[in-house]
């Protein structure tokens, strides 16, 4: 597998522990995740004790009705948010009590965000939107190589009004992984897009996982996406209600909604 680039430098002692052996493949550790949104005199729970793992390598889908907490986990998973109770280790750092500056640091080396609106420069090239990733990452790929991993390498020099959504998209995805992060976090990224510009969107993400071994976790409402995930993940109400694997990954052309 690809880097990840620069790795995160160790937050204070009395925060997190070395990572172990044992660590390796364990790319997220949740344990009693709660979110707690305050606004006047109304406490709005966004995630209620959440557990989980994340592995290397893996696919998986968050599924869930709007409201139900996956972009809060995710905005937590990626170092947006901080949780408001409970413990998250990114390979055995701890990034609940590591500070701004280790949320800053694996925002900026571990991860990549794809979300529902692609947030592309208008003015800018597809290769030189990627470029303002690649041009502050300390190991990128070029930005002709994400293009092409997303199957855009004809389209390197066309703005993005020269471009359709599914291709704009595809675009952000290339954006997401030039710098080469261990993990891929997507917010709906199919959620602007027609069914069948939907599957080219997905069929990139998927060739990434599969290519890079890239932990990819995928946010959705809808329920015929999980079919191409490793494992699937319900929740409803702030909570994980259900667990599901999936013996084989459904070719995603094939995918059905």
């Amino acid at each position: 597998m690809q880097g990840m680039g620069m790795p995160l430098s160790p937050p204070s002692p009395q925060t997190t522990r070395q990572p172990s052996a044992e660590d390796a493949q364990t790319i997220f550790s949740a344990r009693g995740l709660r979110k707690v949104y305050h606004t006047g005199d109304l406490n709005v729970v966004a995630l209620q004790g959440v557990d989980l793992d994340f592995h290397a390598g893996e696919l998986v889908v968050l599924l869930g009705a709007s409201g139900s907490g996956k972009s809060t986990l995710l905005n937590i998973l990626g170092g947006l948010d901080i949780p408001t109770a409970g413990t998250l280790r990114y390979k055995g750092w701890d990034l609940s009590g590591g500070g701004e500056r280790t949320l800053t640091q694996f925002r900026r080396n571990c991860v990549g965000f794809v979300f529902q609106f692609y947030n592309l420069i208008p003015s800018l090239t597809a290769r030189e939107n990627v470029a303002l990733i690649t041009d502050i990452a300390p190991d990128p790929m070029k930005p002709e190589d994400a293009l092409d991993r997303v199957g855009l390498s004809h389209r390197l020099d066309h703005f993005p009004s020269q471009l359709s959504g599914g291709e704009q998209q595809r675009v952000a995805i290339a954006r997401a992984i030039a710098k080469k992060p261990e993990v891929l976090l997507c917010d709906e990224p199919t959620g602007a897009l027609d069914v069948t510009t939907g599957i080219t969107v997905l069929e990139a993400i998927e060739r990434i996982n599969r290519e890079l071994g890239t932990l990819t976790i995928v946010i959705t409402h809808n329920a015929a996406m999980a079919a191409m995930a490793d494992r699937v993940l319900h929740l409803s109400d702030g909570q994980i209600v259900k667990e599901s694997r999936n013996a084989t990954r459904v070719d995603v052309s094939t995918l059905q909604w």
